[in-house]
């Protein structure tokens, strides 16, 4: 018994080593072509994507295994989403929106354990059903209303920090939402994926945990207008 556990620690070591060294690509590239506020230097980096694309081959051929954890699988998929992102402007660049191209998010272009998958796959059949909501402050598509990339890959080992991290700073970024005591004026993320937040009540109650404003349980909601300009 003391060897089967001993082994299953071992093994479990060496995924946490292997999933940290692969998503260290990812971090190396987005600290080189991402600041701080989460633009985006997409004509720099079209001509430098051998990174970018080694690290898309590595998820592919690294998939989830049974053994993984909730944050391992969070990781992965929050990583591969926002990778293939910048992988598909950067394949189409210049460009002004990602919405001019066309189904950015139902062209299946990800090799998951040796069949094809989309965007769209990524998001609401594998995150979205993970029941984490903070997920859609965490993946990017590529816009200036979307949550900022992140110049930094997400890793397992600290994941609760970094989904803290990036809700708190959407919820008070005022390009994105604008709080205030008598009235919020909030992402159409909010709106779109609303069940993603519970009820009306627990949505609400989402936006204040974080808001570093006071705001009251019964401010008026109006949402804002999207911007699909590329976010660079």
């Amino acid at each position: 018994m003391r060897q089967m556990l001993t082994s299953i620690f071992l093994l479990l070591s060496f995924a946490l080593i292997g999933q940290k060294n692969i998503h260290e690509q990812w971090t190396n590239a987005l600290k080189t072509f991402v600041d701080k506020d989460g633009n985006v230097n997409y004509a720099k980096w079209k001509n430098d994507t051998i990174a970018l694309d080694n690290y898309i081959s590595s998820l592919e051929e690294n998939p989830p295994a049974e053994y993984w954890s909730k944050n391992d699988s969070l990781a992965y998929f929050i990583n591969a989403y926002n990778a293939v992102t910048v992988k598909l402007i950067l394949d189409n660049y210049p460009l002004k929106s990602i919405r001019k191209l066309i189904t950015p998010w139902r062209f299946k272009r990800f090799n998951l354990d040796g069949k094809k998958v989309s965007l769209n796959h990524i998001e609401h059949e594998i995150l979205r059903k993970m029941e984490e909501p903070r997920i859609h402050f965490a993946i990017n598509c590529a816009s200036v209303s979307c949550p900022k990339l992140l110049n930094k890959a997400f890793y397992s080992h600290s994941m609760e920090k970094q989904l803290e991290a990036v809700t708190t700073d959407f919820i008070n970024d005022e390009k994105r939402n604008i709080l205030s005591v008598k009235e919020m004026e909030i992402s159409r993320i909010f709106q779109w994926f609303a069940g993603d937040f519970g009820s009306k009540k627990e949505r609400h109650a989402f936006i204040r945990k974080y808001a570093k404003q006071p705001v009251a349980k019964n401010a008026k909601v109006r949402f804002l207008n999207y911007d699909w300009g590329l976010n660079e």
